[in-house]
C-alpha cells in the first residue's frame, strides 16, 4: 500500500483527489495539510510515501515546503500539482527536489497511474516534459553549469554514462534495460549508484544534470 499525503489549501480539491486516488486499492491517504507550512510536520507524524504539492498556497508555498520536506531524513517522493503547466514555480520545485508535476485537471485513471510510477521511483517525466525541462534551463549561464555538470560527471563509469543518458532522454528503466540489454533490476543499480555519485535526490535532477554537461551532445 503507497501511503499519500496531500498538500493544498482548498478543500474542495483535497477532497477529490483523496477520492480519486482511494478508487485505487494500493494507494491510501493518510493525512491532508491545508497549507505548505504544515507539510513537513505532517511528513514527520505519517511518513507518507508520496506527496502531492500544491504550488501556490497562502503561507507557505509549494516551492518552500519542497524544500522543507526534501531536507528531511529519508524523505518521501513530492509531486507538484499546479493548474499552470511548466512555470517558473514549478521549474523550482523540480530544482528543489520534487519528483515531477502534475496538472490539476489530469484525467483520474492518469493520476491513478502517475503517482504509482513515482512511488516506484521510476521515471515521472515524459520525453517531451523532459525536453521543455531542460530547455528552461539551458539558456541559464550555459558555459559555468556545462563546466560544472561535466566534472561533477567524471565520478561516472562508462555505462553509468550510458544509462544517465537514457535517464535524461525520459526513458523508463524497463525502456533502458532493453536499449542497453540489461535487466531491469541492473538498470535500477546503475541508476541508484548515479544518484549517489551525483549527491542528486531524482532522476529530473541528473537529468538536467546531464543536459547541461552536453551528455547527449556527444
Amino acid at each position: 500500500m503507497t501511503r499519500l499525503l496531500i498538500v493544498d489549501d482548498e478543500a474542495l480539491v483535497r477532497a477529490g483527489l483523496k477520492m480519486i486516488l482511494e478508487s485505487a486499492d494500493d494507494l491510501e491517504v493518510v493525512a491532508e495539510a491545508e497549507d505548505g507550512a504544515d507539510a513537513a510536520e505532517m511528513v514527520r507524524k505519517h511518513r507518507p510515501d508520496v506527496v502531492l504539492m500544491d504550488i501556490r498556497m497562502p503561507r507557505l508555498d509549494g516551492l518552500a515546503a519542497t524544500r522543507e520536506v526534501q531536507a528531511l531524513p529519508d524523505p518521501p517522493k513530492v509531486v507538484v500539482l499546479t493548474t499552470f503547466d511548466l512555470d517558473d514555480y514549478v521549474f523550482r520545485a523540480l530544482q528543489a527536489g520534487a519528483s515531477g508535476f502534475l496538472l490539476k485537471d489530469t484525467p483520474p485513471r492518469e493520476l491513478v497511474q502517475a503517482v504509482r510510477v513515482v512511488a516506484a521511483g521510476d521515471a515521472m517525466l515524459s520525453p517531451t516534459v523532459t525536453r521543455r525541462l531542460i530547455g528552461h534551463f539551458a539558456a541559464d549561464a550555459r558555459t559555468d553549469r556545462q563546466r560544472v555538470a561535466r566534472q561533477r560527471l567524471t565520478t561516472l563509469t562508462d555505462r553509468e554514462r550510458e544509462v544517465l543518458a537514457a535517464v535524461a532522454r525520459g526513458l523508463s528503466n524497463a525502456d533502458i534495460g532493453k536499449e542497453l540489454f540489461m535487466s531491469e533490476a541492473t538498470v535500477k543499480a546503475h541508476v541508484s549508484r548515479v544518484l549517489v555519485k551525483l549527491d542528486a535526490t531524482n532522476r529530473v535532477q541528473v537529468a538536467i544534470l546531464a543536459h547541461d554537461a552536453g551528455l547527449l551532445d556527444q
